[in-house]
């Protein structure tokens, strides 16, 4: 739970003044042995702690989307792959899997969502790191307009949906190859582009190096990168971008 919603059960009678003081008394972090959950980042940071799937051992998995849910009502996690899905799920049947951008989470339901990110990809190819980064701010409380297969070499596909993305208040810009659509975009919007380097591309793309250095090397204002295939970073920034756009009057 958040503070704010612990503060509103104690003024509603939902629990106790001494229930509200151990919440806040509360260790900042939750101590598994194998791992150190941080119960409090939510408070901090605005987000909660999210697991990265791929690596982990099958049991501390279970216990951490156990714990977790328990603790917030939901859990996402990215990275996983249908085993693991159906390990969890053997534990908290509610978990849902999506193949394509591989995550896995439990949403709590009627979620409010506001503001608009816009996640564009040059191909079909990208759409499994899109996902990723859509789905995040998703599941963050951001609106999300996909539009997808829109690349260079293709440009009136772009420009036929380019009021909907100058609408936004982010743009993610998913790209392999040689990376040129979140330099495209960077010259035709006003908002942030967050820039998606992804390991599509024959050998000399290097598994995402060559649209990587091609965004780092954006001669178009307004393009921050990240990591090759970090959808989830994008989806975060995009996110906190959103946030500061809905705060600023936009919606």
């Amino acid at each position: 739970m958040e503070a704010r919603e612990v503060l509103e059960q104690v003024r509603s009678g939902g629990i106790s003044v001494e229930e509200a003081e151990k919440y806040f008394k509360k260790q900042s972090y939750e101590e598994m042995g194998y791992a150190k959950l941080d119960s409090q980042r939510e408070i901090r940071s605005g987000f909660p702690e999210v697991v990265y799937c791929s690596g982990k051992a099958d049991q501390y998995l279970i216990s951490i989307y156990r714990k977790l849910w328990e603790e917030n009502g939901e859990v996402f996690g990215t990275r996983a792959d249908s085993r693991q899905y159906g390990l969890v799920k053997e534990t908290l049947p509610m978990v849902t899997y999506d193949e394509v951008s591989h995550i896995l989470k439990i949403e709590k339901e009627g979620k409010t969502r506001r503001g608009k990110v816009a996640v564009c990809t040059a191909g079909t190819a990208d759409i499994p790191v899109a996902e990723e980064a859509a789905q995040t701010a998703e599941y963050f409380g951001s609106n999300v307009e996909r539009i997808y297969d829109v690349g260079v070499s293709g440009l009136h596909r772009l420009l036929s949906r380019l009021d909907t993305i100058q609408e936004a208040n982010c743009v993610v810009a998913v790209a392999g190859m040689e990376g040129a659509l979140a330099s495209v975009l960077g010259g035709l919007v006003s908002r942030p582009v967050i820039a998606v380097p992804t390991s599509v591309g024959y050998g000399a793309s290097m598994h995402g190096l060559s649209a990587l250095l091609t965004m780092i090397n954006s001669c178009a204002n307004g393009v921050a990168v990240v990591n090759i295939d970090n959808g989830y970073g994008a989806g975060y920034i995009a996110t906190q971008i959103n946030r500061l756009g809905i705060g600023a009057g936009k919606q």
